[in-house]
Parts: C-alpha cells; structure tokens; sequence
C-alpha cells in the first residue's frame, strides 16, 4: 500500500491537473459562443447567395458555366483537409483523419490521384508522417474572417480546375452539428453542382450585366463562402470538443480525488490502528 506520503501528493497532482482542465473547459465555453456567433451571421449571406444562384440557372441553365461541368474520367483530385492545431479535443482530429483515410483509398482503390492541401498542424503532421501527397502547406487554420485567405485558396482551387489540373475538389472537415456532435464530412466543392428542379419566378427581374456573366461572377464567391463555412464549423467543432472533453477530464479527476481520499482515510486508519495495537501490546508486556 503507498505511503501517506505518497498518496497526498498523488491527490496534490490530481488537483493541480483538474484546475487546468476546468480553466481549458471555460476557455472553450468562450471561444464556442464567439464562433457561433460568427456561424450565424455567415448563414443569411450563404442562403441569399445560394438563391440567388437558383434563380440564375433557373433563367440561363445548368451548362452557363465551366464550373458545372463534370468529366468523364477522374484522373485528379484535390482535396483541403482541416483539422485543429491543438489536442486535447477527444477524437475530434482522429475521427476526421480516419474519414480522410477512407476517401482517399476509395479514390485511390477507383484509379484516381489524390493531393491533399492540408489546413492545421494535425492535418499536416498526419498527411507528411503517413506519406500522402501534399499539394501545399496552408499552416495553422485560418482565421474564417480573414476573407482574402479564403478568396486565395479558393481561386487556386478553381484556376486548377478550370485549367485541368483537377478532375474534382473536395473538403473534408468537421462539421458542427452541436455542442456535443461533430461529424466528420465530405463535402464536393468543384464541380458545383447546379440547382435542381428550379423554376423561372413570375416577378420581372433586370439583369446588369447579363445573367450568364452574373453567374460566373457569384460562383467563384461561392466557393469562397463554402470553404469559409467549413472552416469555421470545424473551428467551431473544435471548441465544442474541447469543452466536452474537459469537462470528462475534470469529472474524472473529482473521482480520482474521492477514490484518493477514501484511500488516504484507510491508511491513515490503518496507521492509527497499528500504533494502538503496539502501544497495547507494551502495556501488556510490562504486567
């Protein structure tokens, strides 16, 4: 049996560890509540765009942009991979890197070449140590809000798919569902696909310029808000992970001090009890 010694520095550590737990579980709570704030006020943007795209198909058809057309034979993928910088987040990053995996080998498997942008220290960390191609680099995540990143990464994506550099482009991230749920997603950025079943408006509209040209105008934009939706709900998913995970770790480190105590308690008696039953022995001894 350890010392009592041993176990009241056992009980300090634990206590120690569950102060930076329960100080890492408010930290989260907070940044949780600021990106979702910054979610909320992404999603009426991403609606309007996504209607405004409806009504330009609906008007001008599905084939007005290259960005719609698909290939015949996909020889090249490109695919942008987020995860978080940190730990400590449960399986947030393992669950979203075995997805990857699955995708990739499908890919692979169907006779396609896969290059992986990867966007976070674990992506990067993985995609080198395990041998994927890396198509670049793209460091920490990105700030969501920072619009000239997003813009960036989404005109290279669609500069190599219009040039032929890639057959299609994906996303895979985590996707915020809610505090206690992210799920792991593939989610198809190029080719877009164009609205289905939509239907000319009765209202009389003007166009300036044509719509054609308004069309492959907002495309590119929408691009840029997809990716920044997706890095913003992993983000988000990253936070809300944290925080659940602290709070199990600070839950177990309430047991673990309980149990540590109950343990110090029966030494602590078993000491008292072994020194009563030697003092009793002497005085026997001495009659």
């Amino acid at each position: 049996m350890p010392s009592l010694k041993d176990i009241r520095k056992r009980i300090s550590s634990v206590k120690n560890t569950q102060k930076i737990t329960r100080a890492l579980k408010l930290v989260s709570a907070a940044k949780l509540n600021r990106s979702q704030r910054e979610m909320s006020r992404l999603k009426p943007y991403a609606e309007k765009q996504e209607a405004l795209i409806r009504d330009l198909v609906a008007e001008v058809g599905g084939e007005a942009s290259p960005l719609f057309q698909t290939r015949l034979e996909v020889k090249e993928i490109a695919v942008l991979l987020i995860t978080s910088d940190r730990g400590m987040c449960g399986g947030f990053n393992s669950n979203a890197l075995k997805h990857f995996r699955k995708f990739v080998n499908d890919k692979t498997e169907a006779g396609a070449k896969v290059k992986t942008w990867a966007l976070g220290k674990r992506a990067i960390q993985y995609v080198t140590k395990q041998g994927y191609e890396l198509g670049e680099n793209l460091g920490e995540v990105l700030r969501a809000d920072l619009m000239s990143d997003v813009a960036d990464l989404a005109s290279q994506f669609t500069e190599h798919f219009l040039n032929g550099g890639f057959d299609e482009v994906y996303i895979i991230s985590n996707r915020f569902i809610n505090a206690i749920t992210q799920t792991p997603k593939t989610h198809s950025l190029l080719p877009i696909t164009p609205p289905q079943d939509v239907e000319v408006s009765g209202a009389e509209r003007i166009y300036e310029p044509d719509q054609e040209t308004l069309l492959n105008f907002i495309l590119p934009r929408a691009l840029d808000t997809q990716i920044r939706q997706a890095i913003l709900e992993s983000v988000t998913g990253e936070h809300a992970a944290r925080m659940n995970a602290m709070n199990s770790a600070t839950d177990n480190a309430s047991d673990m001090i309980n149990t540590l105590t109950l343990d110090l308690n029966r030494a602590r008696q078993a000491a008292i009890t072994a020194e009563l039953m030697e003092i009793i022995s002497g005085a026997e001894a001495l009659k």
